[in-house]
């Protein structure tokens, strides 16, 4: 991912309102290590269950607001992330629901997925088995997990849109 900075965090937003804008909290970003990451996800120590998205689509930097679920699933049981496809203890994925931008977020319309509760992707897709016959270079397996999640995100992000995806 390419380094971004608070004030074109605060311009990419597409789902929150001015009012949201003003209470959102940020990440340390000079400690960030921005060719690890396929986006820049945090929780908002503020608020427990908002969350925020950060990527690039091309040349555009989108930022989406995701609120997650009050409640967490059982445990005894595996969940699976929509963005990394990382299997892992169910209460450790949450349900994420993201206002749709414009209007149809102004009726209180939602979009919702299954994501890593700590929006930690980046990290979990780093995490690869030891090299053998049937992995011979992990770099791969990353590469191809971090396209998944990029287009898995810019998916994400047109149906907050409404972009139609045909």
């Amino acid at each position: 991912m390419r380094q971004v900075t608070t004030p074109e965090i605060l311009t990419c937003m597409i789902n929150m309102t001015p009012q949201d804008l003003q209470v959102m909290s940020f990440p340390g970003l000079h400690e960030t290590l921005w060719d690890e990451r396929e986006f820049l996800g945090w929780r908002d120590v503020h608020h427990n269950t908002k969350g925020y998205l950060v990527f690039w689509v091309g040349e555009e930097l989108r930022g989406l607001m995701v609120k997650a679920a009050e409640s967490q699933m059982p445990g005894g049981r595996s969940a699976i992330c929509a963005l990394c496809h990382t299997q892992q203890p169910a209460p450790q994925v949450s349900l994420f629901t993201a206002p749709k931008a414009g209007d149809e977020g102004a009726r209180g319309n939602t979009v919702g997925t299954y994501l890593c509760a700590d929006l930690a992707c980046s990290t979990l897709i780093r995490i690869t088995p030891a090299e053998s016959a049937e992995i011979p270079d992990a770099s791969d397996t990353i590469a191809h997990k971090s396209l998944g999640i990029r287009d898995r995100l810019e998916n994400f992000s047109n149906r907050v849109l409404s972009v139609d995806a045909s």
